[in-house]
C-alpha cells in the first residue's frame, strides 16, 4: 500500500517493496497530485503492473550490456549494433537513467545524426535504441519506450541496377583469374549471396546432379571486425538447394578439375577472399571500364549484390512461378501464398531451361570476343 509524506513544501508518494523495502515513487508539488498517484499504485499492485522505479534509474551504459547478454543476433549483426551504440548512441544518452529518456532526446539525436548520416543510417541507429529501450519496458523497468511513434524518414531509395545475360557475360569475361569471371557467372544464374559463394567448398556441391547445397552451420562467409569465418547463412530459409543450369554445371567440372583447392571461388593465395578486395581488384574495374585503355563502361555504379537484383528479374522476365522464385533465393513467401504454395519438378525444369537458353544466347555474337574469354573462364 502506497502513502503521502510531506517532505518540506512538496509531497512525495512512499511504498514499501516486496522485498520489505521502503521506496519513494514519485513528488508532487500538490497533495491532491500525490494522493491520486497512490491510489493508482494501490491499483497497479493488486493487477501485479506496477513498475518499481528504482528498475528505470540504471543508466543506459549499466542497461546496455544487460540486454546485450541475452539478445540473440547473428555476428555480423552484433557487429552493427556495436557500431552504432559507440559511436553514436552512448556519446548522447548513455549518462542517463533509463527513465529521464524523454522522446524529446531521441529527436533531438535523430536530427543531429541526419546532418552527418544519410536517412536510412539514421534510422538503423534509432531501430537500435528502440530496441534496447523496449527491452527495458519487457523487464518492467520503464512504464513505455520513448522511441515508440517516432518517425524517421528514410529518403528515397534509388532503385538498384540489373544486368542482362551479354553485361554479364562481358563483366565475367573481363576478370584476369578465370575463377574470379566464374564466380560472376555463378551468381547472376544461382541469385546466391556473397558470403554464400565465398564460401562455397567442394563438399557443397554435386555435379552429377548439378546442385549447390547452403549449409545450415558453415554455409556462408561472414566478415567481423576484420575477421573471416564460416557461419550459418543470413536467414534459416537460406539453407537451401539451388539446382544448376546444365552450362554452369559444367563449367563448375572443369573449373574443379583443375583447381588444388577445397574452397570453389578462393582468393589469390588459395584462402577465402574478402568483398573488399573482391571489389577493388576484380569487379569495379571490369563494370566502370577503362578510358585509357579503350575499356568502355558496362554499367557504373553497380554493385556485386546487384546480380542478385538481376537473377530475380530474369525469373520474373521468363515467367517463373513466385514461390520457385522465393526459395531459389533463400525467401519465404509470407501468409497463405508460402503455405499452400509448393515447388515442383517441372517448375525447376522450366527454370533451369529458361536460364540456359539465356546463356546461350550470350554464344550467339561474338562480336567482342566475348565467347572466346568466357571459354577461358573455365
Amino acid at each position: 500500500m502506497a502513502w503521502v509524506e510531506k517532505r518540506g513544501t512538496r509531497f512525495r508518494v512512499r511504498l514499501r517493496t516486496t522485498d520489505g523495502t521502503v521506496t519513494t515513487d514519485s513528488v508532487h508539488d500538490l497533495r491532491a497530485d500525490a494522493v491520486i498517484r497512490a491510489k493508482e499504485i494501490d491499483v497497479e499492485l493488486a493487477r501485479d503492473t506496477f513498475i518499481d522505479p528504482r528498475g528505470g534509474r540504471i543508466p543506459l551504459t549499466e542497461w546496455v550490456p544487460i540486454w546485450e547478454s541475452t539478445h540473440q543476433a547473428a555476428p555480423a549483426t552484433w557487429s552493427a549494433y556495436r557500431s552504432h551504440l559507440r559511436l553514436h548512441i552512448l556519446p548522447a544518452l548513455g549518462h542517463l537513467p533509463l527513465v529521464d529518456i524523454r522522446r524529446q532526446h531521441i529527436k533531438t539525436l535523430a536530427v543531429t545524426l541526419g546532418k552527418r548520416l544519410a536517412p536510412r543510417s539514421v534510422a538503423d541507429v534509432i531501430m537500435v535504441l528502440s530496441m534496447i529501450l523496449q527491452e527495458a519496458v519487457e523487464d518492467r523497468r520503464l512504464p513505455f519506450n520513448p522511441c515508440r511513434g517516432i518517425r524517421i524518414p528514410k529518403g528515397i531509395r534509388a532503385e538498384r541496377p540489373h544486368a542482362t545475360a551479354e553485361q554479364v557475360a562481358t563483366i565475367a569475361a573481363r576478370q584476369a583469374r578465370p575463377s574470379d569471371g566464374l564466380m560472376i557467372l555463378t551468381a547472376a544464374y544461382t541469385g546466391m549471396r556473397w558470403g554464400e559463394l565465398a564460401g562455397l567448398a567442394r563438399s557443397n556441391l554435386d555435379l552429377t546432379t548439378g546442385s549447390i547445397y547452403i549449409h545450415p552451420d558453415i554455409g556462408a562467409l561472414h566478415e567481423v571486425d576484420g575477421k573471416l569465418f564460416l557461419g550459418p547463412p543470413k536467414t534459416n530459409d537460406s539453407v537451401r538447394h539451388i539446382r544448376l543450369p546444365r552450362f554452369l554445371t559444367n563449367l563448375l567440372a572443369t573449373h574443379l578439375s583443375d583447381s588444388p583447392h577445397d574452397i570453389v571461388f578462393p582468393g589469390a593465395r588459395g584462402y577465402h577472399q574478402r568483398r573488399s578486395n573482391f571489389n577493388r581488384r576484380a569487379w569495379t574495374p571490369a563494370v566502370a571500364g577503362n578510358p585509357h585503355r579503350g575499356t568502355p563502361p558496362i554499367l557504373p555504379g553497380m554493385h556485386f549484390h546487384d546480380l542478385r537484383h538481376t537473377h530475380k528479374t530474369w525469373l520474373i522476365e521468363d515467367g517463373i512461378p513466385e514461390i520457385a522464385q522465393a526459395r531459389r533465393l533463400g525467401h519465404r513467401l509470407a501468409g497463405v501464398r508460402g503455405i499452400y504454395s509448393h515447388v515442383t519438378e517441372p517448375m525447376i525444369t522450366n527454370l533451369l531451361d529458361a536460364l540456359q537458353r539465356r546463356w546461350e544466347t550470350t554464344q550467339s555474337d561474338d562480336t567482342d570476343g566475348t565467347v572466346r574469354q568466357l571459354r577461358q573462364v573455365a
